[in-house]
């Protein structure tokens, strides 16, 4: 069975690394919501960071509806086929309209502040660039919202099928996400 996975969580738990495995190892295509946004903001000729990422985000979803930059990915994992993994999940709104598909997975990857803001550090993205405190804030505003084209990474993963602490090892992450799939053959 052919399937699409979306992936949620927190900034800096392991999404990029699920992702990455999901492509190195499983042959799954990649859709990354945080690519189209980029795109986005180059082509509005704003500067890219964390604060005009969620403007433009929220822009677009108000603008066409809650789930407009997802279902666009979603529409273009379907039409290029095989089995795809769309990065980063992060309203209700785009939970709703992916599950609403049935073919449709979620996976919520989380683990602790601290290594979060490690990782991010190392990984050193336009987006990264902070400090712990800002960090911490950045993620108070993404984390609740009542409004479905807002991120609510709370909610989000709330609704995951699958929930993952990553708190260990790479490896132990790449484990993890074998085994979820080992369950659903």
């Amino acid at each position: 069975m052919i399937r699409i996975v979306g992936i949620t969580g927190t900034n800096g738990a392991g999404k990029g690394t699920a992702v990455n495995f999901l492509v190195r190892k499983m042959g799954f295509k990649h859709y990354s919501v945080r690519d189209f946004l980029i795109d986005e903001i180059n082509r509005r000729g704003l500067i890219v960071n964390r604060d005009t990422m969620n403007f433009v985000a929220n822009d677009l979803r108000k603008k066409y509806y809650p789930s407009y930059i997802v279902e666009t990915l979603y529409k273009k994992a379907k039409a290029e086929g095989g089995n795809s993994v769309i990065e980063s999940i992060r309203t209700t709104g785009e939970v709703e309209s992916l599950r609403s598909k049935g073919d449709f997975i979620l996976i919520s990857i989380d683990a602790p502040v601290e290594e979060r803001y490690k990782r991010i550090i190392l990984r050193d993205s336009e987006t990264d660039r902070i400090s712990f405190e800002e960090f911490i804030e950045n993620e108070k505003k993404e984390m609740i919202s009542d409004d479905p084209a807002e991120q609510n990474l709370f909610k989000c993963m709330e609704l995951s099928d699958y929930k993952l602490y990553n708190d260990g090892s790479i490896e132990d992450l790449e484990k993890k996400i074998a085994d979820i799939f080992n369950c659903l053959r």
